[in-house]
């Protein structure tokens, strides 16, 4: 199967991941393309669809939802996979729980209108320069801490999910119009 692996991102944490999820299904000899979201010229000619957004103010960024959107709406029968780059381990407390509470509806909504094959949230690089001064004054007094909160791990066996999924005859892969599991 044919693999698009979209994204949409502002400082390259996102991108990196889309990179190493089609690393991942590269070694499986899935024929494999990575773009940033928008319209793509061969749109049309993938099988399968894996989209990631960065997370701004709650919700994806409008480039990876729009991607999400039009894919589902073209060709609804397409195995779609859906990931989300966050700062959830950067930050703890009060502002942990206000990001999990807030980053929670606009992409449950949005994840729930796809309805991929799978979603999973990662958390992302964050960095001093990522934010304007108060917004680093604020992340600071919220208890947030600055670095690279990327699980390698968890991110390859999703992907490693994923491939096994696209493989016929393997006792994870399912038909393009199969539903279930």
């Amino acid at each position: 199967m044919s693999v698009l692996i979209s994204y949409a991102g502002e400082h390259g944490s996102t991108q990196e991941v889309a990179e190493r999820i089609a690393a991942r299904l590269a070694l499986r000899d899935h024929p494999i393309e990575v773009l940033p979201a928008g319209p793509s010229p061969s749109e049309q000619g993938w099988t399968a669809v894996v989209i990631g957004s960065a997370v701004h103010n709650g919700a994806w960024l409008p480039a990876a939802a729009e991607c999400a959107r039009r894919h589902h709406d073209g060709r609804p029968d397409m195995p779609i996979w859906m990931f989300s780059v966050g700062m959830l381990d950067a930050l703890r407390g009060p502002l942990r729980r206000l990001a999990e509470r807030g980053e929670q509806q606009p992409i449950a909504r949005l994840v729930e209108s796809i309805g991929p094959r799978g979603y999973r949230r990662f958390s992302g690089v964050i960095l001093p320069e990522h934010l304007g001064r108060l917004g680093r004054l604020l992340f600071r007094a919220g208890g947030g801490h600055f670095g690279d909160y990327r699980d390698w791990r968890a991110i390859d066996a999703w992907a490693d999910d994923i491939a096994d999924t696209l493989i016929p005859g393997h006792p994870r892969h399912r038909s393009p119009g199969d539903a279930s599991g």
